[in-house]
């Protein structure tokens, strides 16, 4: 059965039927997991429930969920970055020395800002699509370069403190809103982002970008440039590292290493959002809630009294998880279906007999 003809079939079946289908599926049991995870955070700590402090704790989280947004287009094309952190990094340093205390300088470094994060986009492009490098060399590269600037122009000590109201971006917000509360700029952006995300995926730039991380053979012959979709998922991965940086500057400071590890914060829940990670299927919405789920696990080791220095741990145990189980499954399913081996004849008989 082709896979039009089997979202057709399931797009007959009853509404409880095909939700229970979806929550069955790992981009679908992530929400289910969030939903869990959130219950037993407000268990632990239940002043959350007052007013504004979970807007306060989806603000903080995030820059978390819009690099892992920005990782997703990437992934889906088939493609890795493991240039966010580095591109978070220095960004927040380029608008730390260059803002200062002049707050007109503001809109024209965030738009020098957005054309760094293409230019690095455009190059990581490059280096996979026309000249084959692997992205996971590529970017691997770009990191070095891109830090190795960062700390050259800083000394690896934090430089600049940009002015007040360029910082409110990251820690102020809207208060008095009906049943929230205060609502925080970053929930805000972040909430437009994903809705962007979401139209463009169901553009034809997103199902191309789908379609090339599934097979991308086939989308060249459709006459699709591959080098330039890719490229753009890279863009937007840039992009998404930058905007993340802007709302780190108001509350984590200007640090040239405060980016560091972002980059497979962002992996690990794209992942664990069902996300295929040589490409071609996934949904938007379930990177979000992996994200998300994420930092409410960190939040309730905390609680428990868990050492933050296990966190690199369980983001390995996570990883090794939601990729060996599917793993595991398609192994199992392809052993299933071969065909038997025919029976080897017995010593003193010829194949003839």
């Amino acid at each position: 059965m082709t896979a039009a003809a089997s979202r057709y079939e399931v797009g007959r079946l009853p509404v409880a039927r095909r939700i229970v289908l979806a929550l069955a599926t790992p981009g679908g049991a992530i929400h289910l997991v969030l939903a869990v995870l959130l219950v037993l955070l407000f268990l632990y700590n239940p002043s959350l429930g007052e007013s504004g402090q979970f807007t306060r704790f989806i603000g903080r989280s995030a820059p978390i969920a819009i690099v892992a947004l920005g990782q997703y287009f990437v992934i889906v094309s088939g493609e890795l970055d493991l240039s966010m952190g580095a591109v978070i990094s220095a960004q927040v340093v380029l608008a730390g020395n260059l803002i200062g205390q002049h707050a007109d300088r503001v809109l024209p470094v965030m738009a020098l800002m957005l054309v760094v994060g293409l230019v690095i986009g455009v190059l990581n492009g490059i280096l996979t699509t026309l000249l084959r490098v692997p992205s996971f060399i590529a970017t691997l590269g770009t990191t070095l370069i891109v830090s190795g600037i960062t700390f050259y122009s800083t000394g690896g000590a934090p430089s600049g403190n940009p002015v007040d109201s360029f910082r409110a971006i990251g820690r102020a917000g809207i208060d008095g809103m009906p049943l929230l509360g205060f609502v925080p700029y970053s929930v805000i952006i972040l909430v437009v982002l994903v809705g962007l995300a979401m139209w463009l995926m169901r553009r034809p730039f997103g199902r191309l970008l789908l379609s090339v991380g599934d097979n991308q053979a086939a989308t060249a012959l459709t006459g699709a440039s591959v080098w330039w979709l890719r490229t753009r998922a890279f863009m937007l991965s840039s992009i998404a590292s930058t905007i993340a940086a802007v709302i780190l500057v108001g509350y984590a400071g200007v640090s040239p290493v405060v980016g560091q590890g972002y980059e497979f914060i962002a992996i690990t829940a794209v992942v664990l959002g069902g996300v295929v990670l040589g490409g071609g299927r996934g949904w938007v919405l379930s990177a979000i809630a992996a994200a998300f789920a994420l930092e409410v696990l960190f939040s309730l080791l905390d609680f428990v009294g868990v050492q933050s220095t296990w966190r690199p741990a369980v983001q390995g145990v996570i990883i090794v998880v939601a990729l060996g189980a599917p793993l595991l499954r398609w192994n199992r399913g392809r052993r299933n279906s071969e065909p038997a081996a025919p029976p080897r004849p017995s010593p003193g008989e010829t194949a003839e007999d």
